[in-house]
């Protein structure tokens, strides 16, 4: 989870991510932001994370984000 973090961190540094549990319904980030968020996910951690993947429920949080990447097959862990 710490490389998400660090993602999170290079598009946001002033939020408290590990903490934050409502990314979204806090407005946290932008749709920019989500833009940036999910292309370096996706590079990151080589995967896809398609239109079905974009529900709030995704990404309310850093827990949330890890459990779609392990979903998409990722190691979240490394």
């Amino acid at each position: 989870m710490k490389r998400i973090i660090a993602i999170l961190n290079e598009i946001k540094q002033d939020v408290d991510w590990e903490s934050e549990s409502n990314i979204i319904d806090d407005e946290l980030l932008d749709s920019f932001d989500m833009i940036s968020l999910v292309t370096e996910l996706d590079e990151v951690f080589e995967v896809t994370i398609g239109l079905e993947h974009l529900e709030p429920e995704n990404f309310s949080s850093v827990a949330a984000i890890a459990a779609l990447l392990a979903e998409l097959g990722a190691d979240v862990e490394q």
